[in-house]
């Protein structure tokens, strides 16, 4: 067989999707891929079921529905306070996943640098690697997940094109501060550089924390790519309805990645999107509430039962330290995933090894999601007591 190329072989298959494929093997409870276990709203899918009889069931425009980039132009625009062009300055895409990929692609030649905060979501890495662009890691040091801004000035100067934040920060939770952005934003317009924010968890923010848009802040539309998605925020995972929000010279080209990658989102889910993306202000409130509600409620099982975590601001994922238990003589020698494995077979209940996140050697954390009902929630909580007894 003629010899494949080196890319494929520089990163692996995504560790959360493996996670899940194990925990369905075993019938275990889903806490390591990120949705839902509820529907959406049922206004979305009332459109939706008049869009299967309907339609429209071709291609829409290549770029997005005219009306979904109306409706995403009018929110996000309301949001950072600017008026969004929905011809020039949107692109919608399959997932948020595919809009990092078109702004990676749109903006990195190989061999450019790009910034990403460590931990991070496992993709972010394998978009650096197929767009040509080598990473430079910049850690956010636990417990609270800040980070050393001299470190960002020195990935620009040497060089790096971008800097990838995703806030609220996936896998820890982390809420970046205006203080923290503004510094990010001061950095990349003096060395000319773009920041590429992952915005997906933006109504998913706990008080007293905020979400600020890095493109609202002064100057820095002009340097910002936004990537985001329907997934989180509606419960649509399985929709796969993403977008990117730019200046129109980096749209344009991203235009014509997204083109020739998928040619276009699902057009009847399009459709039936702009219902939810006219939901007034308060389905955002309610959404906070109900996601803070199983935070709490999470959070507290976890603590009856004594594992370590960590207090996410946002998100819906935890990070828990398993320390203790790799400790022990029967794990001697166990990775984090070896310990994810073991869980699934032995206790029921799926997670995604920390290691995954981090390009540091971090093997003593796993992360658990609460995007679930409560009683799936209490059922993941009775099984993970069985984690007590390996205490003696």
């Amino acid at each position: 067989m003629p010899q494949l190329s080196r890319r494929v072989g520089t990163f692996t298959d995504s560790v959360i999707r493996r996670m899940t494929r194990i925990s369905d093997e075993y019938h275990a409870i889903n806490l390591s891929q990120g949705f839902p276990d509820f529907d959406p709203p049922k206004e979305m899918l009332d459109a939706l079921a008049k869009a299967a009889y309907e339609g429209p069931h071709q291609y829409s425009i290549t770029f997005g529905a005219e009306n979904l980039r109306e409706a995403l132009a009018k929110k996000q625009g309301k949001a950072i306070g600017r008026d969004i062009n929905p011809d020039t300055e949107i692109v919608v895409t399959c997932g948020g996943t595919e809009a990092m990929m078109c702004a990676m692609m749109t903006i990195c030649n190989p061999g450019d640098k790009v910034m990403v905060f460590s931990p991070f979501y496992e993709n972010y890495g394998a978009d650096a690697i197929l767009s040509g662009a080598d990473p430079i890691y910049i850690p956010l040091v636990p417990p609270t997940y800040e980070f050393d801004m001299h470190l960002v000035e020195k990935g620009f100067q040497e060089g790096a094109k971008a800097i990838i934040v995703c806030n609220p920060s996936n896998p820890c939770g982390k809420v970046f501060t205006r203080e923290e952005l503004e510094g990010i934003g001061r950095l990349a317009v003096q060395y000319d550089a773009f920041v590429v924010t992952d915005e997906v968890y933006e109504h998913l923010v706990y008080e007293p924390y905020r979400h600020i848009y890095m493109a609202s802040l002064p100057g820095m539309y002009e340097h910002t790519i936004t990537c985001n998605s329907l997934s989180k925020t509606f419960s649509v995972t399985g929709w796969r309805l993403g977008y990117l929000i730019g200046p129109e010279e980096v749209v344009e080209g991203a235009k014509k990645v997204h083109d020739f990658l998928t040619v276009g989102a699902a057009a009847p889910l399009q459709e039936a999107a702009v219902t939810g993306l006219n939901f007034p202000e308060k389905y955002y409130a309610d959404l906070r509430e109900t996601y803070t509600k199983k935070r709490e409620h999470f959070l507290k099982g976890l603590d009856r039962i004594g594992l370590k975590h960590n207090v996410p601001q946002g998100t819906y994922f935890v990070l828990v330290d398993i320390q203790e238990f790799l400790d022990l003589p029967q794990f001697a020698g166990y990775t984090d995933l070896e310990f994810c494995e073991w869980m699934i077979r032995n206790i029921g209940v799926a997670a995604v090894p920390g290691s995954s996140f981090f390009k540091e050697n971090v093997n003593h954390l796993i992360r658990l999601h609460f995007a679930r009902e409560e009683k799936t929630l209490d059922e993941a909580l009775k099984r993970l007591e069985k984690l007590t007894a390996l205490r003696g």
